[in-house]
């Protein structure tokens, strides 16, 4: 518990294997009620070395569902478990845990509803090892989608974000899309359903372990990343209305 509020850490897991371990030592386990870890189908011992650790949830897909399905399976659950607090953290130990008392108390305080860890504040990213033509598309993407969006985040990719039950039982994440997208659709969702969204400055690591998509998805991302702040603009625009923006309540 933090400040009376129940914090739930969901790991998204596929291939995990040699970095779980390493991640789940590192979550602050004096504030922070349930642990999930969800596997996606992964063809290492992801699972196994979960239930190792003593994970008590522990949910494997049979099929690989992508990126976007294995989150909807993590806040399904957390919501289920009663979170008032969802925390997600991937397990390759490319974000420090070390920041989730900092993410949930800025939620549990009731300053914002959602908070993302930003690798670009400061000098994370580079000094943590991210490669330069990743960077420079970083920077490019989420200038064009605060433009577009009106909005004044560092950045949108970052993979380690916190949301309230309140986020989470407003915007219909289920629409969106399983593939790695689905990151930015919820940031949009965020943002059309009235939140602000906090940003810390986060650390990074970038090492053969941690998790990581090719030049050839990165630009297939990036064309759907700027596909879904165009849809932003239109339905804020009243020109167009878009799936995505309904609003859903799960209990």
């Amino acid at each position: 518990m933090i400040l009376g509020k129940k914090l739930v850490i969901v790991l998204p897991a596929y291939n995990a294997e040699l970095t779980l371990a390493k991640t789940y030592s590192e979550i602050p386990m004096d504030i922070v009620d349930e642990v999930i870890l969800v596997d996606d189908a992964s063809k290492d011992k992801t699972v196994e070395v979960g239930r190792s650790l003593g994970i008590k949830h522990v949910i494997q897909h049979e099929k690989n569902k992508g990126y976007g399905g294995n989150q909807k399976s993590c806040y399904d659950k957390a919501l289920a478990l009663g979170a008032d607090i969802v925390i997600m953290l991937h397990p390759d130990y490319q974000y420090t845990p070390k920041l989730i008392p900092s993410m949930a108390n800025i939620i549990a305080q009731d300053l914002y509803q959602s908070v993302f860890g930003s690798r670009i504040l400061g000098k994370g990213a580079l000094k943590g090892g991210m490669p330069i033509y990743k960077y420079i598309f970083n920077r490019m993407l989420t200038l064009s989608q605060n433009i577009l969006m009106g909005q004044k985040l560092s950045e949108y990719h970052t993979g380690y974000r916190a949301f309230s039950k309140k986020v989470l039982e407003t915007i219909d994440y289920h629409a969106n899309s399983d593939d790695f997208v689905f990151d930015n659709q919820m940031a949009a969702q965020v943002f059309y359903a009235g939140f602000e969204i906090a940003e810390v400055t986060c650390p990074t690591k970038y090492f053969d372990e941690a998790s990581s998509i090719n030049f050839k998805r990165s630009a297939v991302y990036g064309l759907g990343v700027l596909g879904v702040s165009l849809q932003y603009f239109l339905q804020k625009a009243g020109l167009m209305k878009f799936r995505i923006f309904e609003r859903k309540t799960y209990k």
